[in-house]
């Protein structure tokens, strides 16, 4: 997955933009958002640097963009708040709302796709942001072995 995000980003970022776009609805945006506070918890904390990077990211992303910035960084915020608190409450709140597109099997891998360009979007996506995708692909019903993962 890494490999194919690397040579083929462009494409792969407006294939995720168009695809996103058929999701736009508010179950499929706070997945995303509890996805994204996933793989920052990753290394079992969320640094402001790392919520800092992950709301640029979202800000910035053409993927993302079709949602209300202002509503995405509140709800990703809500996700770290609950990291921030404990994190296995965190993670098991995250992986519920994660949890809710389980039956729109399209909307998860797609969900998954985003997460690995998340964790790949500083250019390492390393051992804990690959498990914490792996963890989203089992809470999702997807084989982590299809994101080569």
């Amino acid at each position: 997955m890494l490999a194919w995000l690397k040579e083929n980003a462009a494409s792969a970022r407006d294939k995720l933009t168009t695809e996103v776009s058929k999701f736009k609805n508010q179950k499929f945006m706070d997945a995303t958002t509890a996805a994204c506070a996933v793989v920052a918890a990753a290394d079992g904390e969320i640094s402001s640097a790392e919520k800092t990077k992950m709301a640029g990211f979202i800000n910035n992303s053409s993927e993302l963009k079709v949602f209300n910035m202002a509503d995405v960084i509140k709800s990703f915020n809500g996700h770290c708040e609950k990291f921030e608190f404990d994190f296995q409450i965190g993670q098991a709140e995250a992986l519920k709302t994660i949890g809710k597109i389980k039956n729109d099997a399209g909307a998860g891998r797609l969900l998954v796709r985003v997460a690995c360009a998340i964790g790949a979007s500083d250019g390492n996506f390393d051992d804990k942001e690959k498990a914490a995708c792996r963890l989203i692909c089992i809470e999702l019903g997807l084989n982590p072995a299809d994101f080569e993962l």
